[in-house]
């Protein structure tokens, strides 16, 4: 597992869910078609089959038992406006969120968080983790966040690729970390 870290300057100023690769959706260059916003607690289905995904394929969580609506929802209202969730939204329906927490208990942590980005199978390739991304660092910027950090599986190359694109670079590799299931 890769841990990743970006630290900002303190001067910053009917949905395809589930649908293979083959309904592709178009890139998000279409302006018109995307947005970001905050997550609120009636995204939660389309949060949670996205993560389920991502619990299904083995490479993004260690999680191992599918989260429910009413799980993602419970989770949305803990965290509060101190840790959001953002969405990206393409004709109406959730195609990528990302979120985080925080990073450690000690009060010298607080402007840390650690984060993960989620993009629906049918999306991906689209840009969709990008602006996921963007708009998560720009929140916790508004919020006083002065770094965002991750860990990434490394047979998760799509993650890692957009993570470097971002601006992210790895800072230390965790080995034998934890254990998916059997494996």
């Amino acid at each position: 597992m890769r841990a990743v870290s970006r630290q900002h300057k303190p001067t910053w100023g009917p949905c395809a869910t589930g649908v293979g690769r083959s309904a592709r959706l178009r890139p998000v260059g279409d302006e018109a078609a995307s947005r970001t916003r905050m997550a609120t607690s009636d995204d939660a289905e389309a949060i949670a089959g996205i993560y389920n995904q991502g619990i299904a394929e083995r490479i993004a969580t260690f999680e191992t038992e599918p989260r429910s609506a009413a799980d993602i929802a419970r989770q949305l209202a803990e965290k509060g406006d101190r840790f959001p969730t953002v969405v990206v939204e393409r004709d109406g329906c959730i195609v990528a969120w990302a979120g985080a927490g925080p990073y450690r208990s000690r009060p010298a942590y607080a402007g840390v968080a650690e984060h993960s980005v989620y993009v629906d199978r049918a999306a991906r390739g689209t840009g969709a983790g990008r602006l996921a991304l963007d708009a998560l660092a720009a929140a916790y910027r508004e919020r006083g966040f002065w770094k965002l950090c991750s860990r990434i599986f490394p047979e998760n190359a799509a993650s890692i690729t957009l993570h470097a694109r971002a601006g992210f670079r790895v800072v230390g590799v965790y080995r034998r970390h934890g254990k998916l299931g059997d494996e």
